[in-house]
């Protein structure tokens, strides 16, 4: 008799269909939810530069080339235009103060120049001459005054005696009245005479200071005018070196040309061209560093010039403290301008990355160094060798500094 066989509800098959089914599932919903979709790109990492996020002082400064100069320097400019009658020092010779270089010759100017002294010397002997009138006309009118003097102190008594007689009637009236009228004519002569003297006195002493202001003024100007002979004689105003283009006998020379200079030998300043947009962080005081034969030396702010040149403008620096030995003048420094106090910040050192990104993200590299991801960040100040680091980044972290052209848009590099 047949027995009806039932069917095994869980075979292997089954369970196997589920189960696989239950794994695709599983599969595409970790996809879906938890697989990591963002783009990827195979870099090789020999060709990256990779560096590290550190705490560090920041110092903001801009570099700038300078130029050395001498800290005085004198430029020698003919007052007068000539011929070079002769040539005492040449480029290079270490003059004193006082020293004579150049001797020009001008005959017209000479000419001239005697002819002036001639007509200066001329006013003044007349001048003088006018003095001495007036002086004699003063020594004259005092001896008047003496003399009148004189005859009043003779006939004064002689007049008192004869009135005294007369009123005894011991002498004759004409007697008595020839003596009182030329006593009387002598006291009258007298005032007439002083008044005279005085009012003379009073434009003899308007007319003397106006005689010496003219005649000082005229010695001035004759000691001027022997200074123009001077100026063709061109001597140093200071101790130092000589340097001027090549000057032989004979040359000519016109006036305010530039003959040369004197630098004071052995202090120095640098002369440094800024870029116009600085201008407002710029002040006298600002330090500066440079290195010269492996040492460093500090300079600082003393002059600025106010004109500005082609979007630049210009700033003198001396030396804060010694100077460098072996410089010479016309020697250009890399300079590091500060422009703030230093600061301790979190520091990235600068690279190509940040023309591509604009600082706002980078790649950092992960901890086993397989693979770096792309991060936000926030940068603030630059130097020349580090950004200050505001947002994103911690202490350790290695970031890819070298630039992104290649990487495009995506957004994990699996380095290899």
């Amino acid at each position: 008799m047949d027995r009806k066989i039932k069917k095994k509800t869980w075979t292997f098959k089954r369970i196997a269909t589920i189960l696989g089914a239950v794994g695709v599932v599983g599969f595409m919903a970790y996809l879906l939810f938890f697989a990591d979709r963002r783009s990827r790109l195979n870099v090789e990492q020999e060709k990256l530069t990779v560096a590290t996020v550190k705490r560090g002082v920041f110092l903001e400064f801009i570099p700038q080339t300078g130029t050395v100069e001498p800290s005085v320097t004198f430029y020698l400019d003919a007052i007068e235009g000539g011929t070079i009658k002769k040539v005492h020092a040449e480029s290079g010779a270490m003059l004193k103060k006082g020293d004579v270089i150049v001797e020009l010759s001008n005959l017209n100017r000479e000419l001239s120049v005697l002819t002036q002294e001639a007509s200066l010397n001329e006013s003044i002997n007349r001048l003088r001459q006018t003095r001495l009138q007036l002086e004699q006309n003063d020594l004259q009118q005092q001896q008047t005054l003496a003399l009148i003097d004189n005859q009043i102190e003779k006939l004064e008594p002689q007049f008192k005696r004869q009135k005294m007689l007369f009123d005894k009637k011991l002498i004759s009236k004409q007697d008595f009245e020839q003596t009182a009228a030329d006593y009387e004519y002598n006291l009258k002569r007298r005032d007439i005479t002083y008044a005279s003297y005085r009012n003379d006195s009073l434009s003899r002493i308007r007319q003397l200071g106006q005689l010496n202001t003219s005649e000082r003024r005229m010695t001035q100007s004759l000691e001027g005018v022997g200074q123009i002979l001077d100026n063709l004689i061109i001597k140093s105003p200071i101790e130092g070196q000589l340097s001027t283009q090549p000057l032989f006998e004979g040359q000519a020379v016109t006036s305010g040309q530039r003959l040369g200079q004197v630098d004071r030998v052995g202090s120095y300043k640098v002369r440094v061209p800024i870029d116009e947009l600085y201008l407002p962080r710029i002040s006298t005081g600002l330090s500066a560093t440079t290195t010269f034969a492996g040492k460093d030396y500090r300079l600082k702010i003393t002059y600025i010039y106010p004109t500005i040149t082609n979007g630049r403008f210009e700033v003198d620096m001396e030396f804060d403290g010694e100077a460098p030995e072996g410089i010479r003048r016309g020697q250009s420094l890399r300079l590091r301008i500060e422009l703030g106090q230093s600061s301790e910040e979190l520091l990235l050192p600068v690279g190509g990355f940040y023309k591509d990104t604009g600082g706002n993200w980078v790649f950092v590299v992960s901890e086993d160094g397989t693979k770096a991801e792309k991060r936000s960040i926030r940068l603030g100040r630059k130097n020349t060798e580090h950004f200050e680091v505001l947002e994103g980044l911690e202490p350790g972290d290695r970031v890819i500094t070298s630039s992104y052209d290649n990487f495009g848009d995506n957004e994990v590099l699996v380095l290899q």
